[in-house]
C-alpha cells in the first residue's frame, strides 16, 4: 500500500481490479460494517439528551442557582416556594421554559424533583407532599445545623443525612446531592475550564443515580457516586470533603474510592 492507501503499481490486486472498482468495493465493505451502529448511537444519544421536567422546591441559594444552570442546559423547570409571586423576577430571567408555582405544583410537575430547603423543613415537606412525591426521583440538598434546625439536626447527624432524609421522604427514589458545595462555588465554578470540580452523590436507586449524574454534568460539574444512602455521611457537614472543591480524582482518593 502507498501512503494514500492505493495498491502499489504492479501488484496482483491492481492488475486484477481497476482502481475505481477497488475504491468502490472498499467503501461498500466499510459501509456494511458501520451503518447500523451509528444509527443506534444517534438514537441513544438523542434519548439521553431529551430535556427533563424538573420541579424545584426551595429557590434559595442552592435551588435558585441550580435552576439557572439547568435552564441554560435546556430543561423545563417549575420553581416553587411558599410565596411563588416573589419568584417572578427569577423565572423571567431564566427564560420561557421556567415558571413559578407552589411546592405541590412543583412536585406534580417534575419527572425529577429537587428539594432544597432548610433541613428542619424537610419532615413537613415529606408529610405535605407524600402522595405527590411517591415514586419520583428526588435530589435533596439540605444540611442539618443544630443552631438553625434544633435537636432534629443532631439526630440527623448521628444517623447520617442519607438515612435521615430517606425517613423524612418515604416512598421517593432519593439521591443526596449538591449538599457539599457552597452556593457561591456552585455559581462561579460551573463549567470551568480544565478538569471540572466534583459533586458527590449517594443513593440506592440505579436510575435515580443516573439521572442525578446527568444533572450534575448539566450543571457544569463531575459526578462521583460514593455509594448507597448510608454513605452520604461520608460527605456530610463536618467531614474532610464538605464544601471543599476537588476534582473527581481527588474526591475519589479522599473517600477511598480509588479501587472502583
Amino acid at each position: 500500500m502507498s501512503a494514500a492507501g492505493r495498491p502499489l503499481s504492479g501488484t496482483p490486486l491492481q492488475r486484477a481490479l481497476p482502481w475505481s472498482a477497488w475504491v468502490a468495493a472498499a467503501l461498500a465493505w466499510g459501509a456494511c460494517m458501520t451503518v447500523a451502529a451509528p444509527a443506534r448511537e444517534t438514537e441513544s444519544s438523542a434519548a439521553r439528551a431529551a430535556p427533563l421536567k424538573i420541579g424545584i422546591i426551595g429557590a434559595g441559594h442552592i435551588g435558585g442557582t441550580l435552576a439557572s444552570l439547568w435552564a441554560k442546559a435546556g430543561h423545563e423547570l417549575l420553581v416553587s416556594s411558599r410565596h411563588p409571586e416573589q419568584l417572578q423576577g427569577l423565572v423571567r430571567s431564566l427564560g420561557p421554559r421556567v415558571r413559578a408555582g407552589t411546592p405541590r405544583e412543583a412536585a406534580l410537575f417534575g419527572d425529577v424533583v429537587l428539594i432544597s430547603v432548610p433541613y428542619a423543613a424537610l419532615p413537613q415537606v415529606g408529610r405535605d407532599l407524600k402522595t405527590e412525591l411517591r415514586g419520583k426521583i428526588v435530589l435533596e440538598t439540605g444540611n442539618p445545623y443544630p443552631q438553625r434546625d434544633g435537636d432534629m439536626a443532631l439526630e440527623a447527624r448521628r444517623k447520617g443525612t442519607g438515612v435521615a432524609s430517606a425517613e423524612y421522604l418515604p416512598g421517593v427514589r432519593l439521591v443526596r446531592a449538591f449538599n457539599a458545595i457552597n452556593s457561591d462555588d456552585l455559581a462561579h465554578e460551573a463549567h470551568r475550564g480544565g478538569e471540572p470540580f466534583a459533586i458527590p452523590l449517594a443513593g440506592e436507586d440505579r436510575e435515580a443515580l443516573e439521572v442525578a449524574q446527568r444533572l450534575v454534568r448539566d450543571a457544569g460539574f463531575e459526578p462521583v457516586v460514593v455509594g448507597p444512602l448510608a454513605r452520604a455521611r461520608d460527605f456530610d457537614v463536618g467531614t474532610a470533603v464538605y464544601t471543599r472543591l476537588m476534582t473527581a480524582r481527588e474526591l475519589r482518593r479522599a473517600l477511598g474510592l480509588d479501587s472502583r
